[in-house]
């Protein structure tokens, strides 16, 4: 009987999970789709993420499409909309719009994504998602398309044993302070990078360097108390090399 009974509850969290309800994914704010947040829209990239502390930010070339279609995933690896706010749309003539100033231009939300239309072919597409920690994923929405994530201030992924990127196949360049991850063509479903602060490196060299010193310290008493050993041996007439 428990077990029937833990499978359905199982099931309902899987239905309901990155709902607001078991019914579907919750209303759209539009006071959040319509925040005003400034955008780089100088980027050579398809899809650029221009990540912080709290949020990124990121900027899609359309293209030929009027669409891109967004989700994240939830615990169970389902998808989800994703949580954007502060879109915006700029026009191949340089034109920056946001979603009350045309009736083409618009948000709309399933159970598992949040689709954004624009009012034309071409042109560029933002928004703004909320984020922590310092890891940064994303399915990526374009295939075969190039990337680019821009990292905080003051971080890298340089050293193998603090960052970590994925896939592979990219090159990194600090460009005003921050490193630029770029790829030129992405197949995979989706990139992942693991940064890590500059002070990080500091502390971990530190912490190296104290274990370093403790590990030789070490390892010299050790040989020393072997030697004292020996010598008492032959105090008292033990051949150390017969033993």
């Amino acid at each position: 009987m428990r077990r029937p009974l833990a499978l359905a509850l199982l099931a309902f969290l899987a239905m309901s999970a990155g709902c607001t309800s078991l019914f579907g994914p919750g209303e759209l704010s539009q006071e959040q789709l319509n925040e005003n947040t400034s955008y780089d829209w100088s980027t050579d990239a398809t899809a650029t993420y221009t990540v912080s502390a709290d949020e990124y930010r990121a900027v899609y070339v359309l293209d030929n499409r009027t669409n891109l279609s967004v989700y994240g995933r939830n615990t169970f690896g389902l998808e989800r909309p994703l949580d954007v706010s502060a879109v915006k749309y700029q026009y191949p003539n340089g034109t920056v719009i946001g979603l009350n100033d045309s009736d083409e231009f618009a948000v709309t939300q399933s159970r598992e994504r949040a689709t954004i239309t624009v009012p034309e072919k071409g042109g560029k597409v933002a928004f703004t998602v909320p984020r922590n920690g310092k890891t940064f994923s994303t399915p990526t929405f374009v295939d075969g398309a190039s990337y680019e994530v821009v990292l905080p201030p003051n971080t890298d992924v340089a050293v193998p044993l603090l960052g970590k990127v994925s896939p592979g196949g990219y090159t990194t360049e600090r460009v005003d302070g921050r490193i630029h991850i770029e790829w030129s063509t992405v197949e995979t479903n989706g990139i992942s990078v693991r940064y890590y602060l500059d002070r990080d490196l500091l502390i971990f060299g530190s912490l190296a360097g104290i274990l370093t010193i403790a590990g030789l310290v070490g390892s010299a008493y050790y040989v020393r108390q072997i030697r004292e050993l020996e010598r008492r041996r032959r105090d008292v007439g033990l051949d150390t090399r017969e033993e």
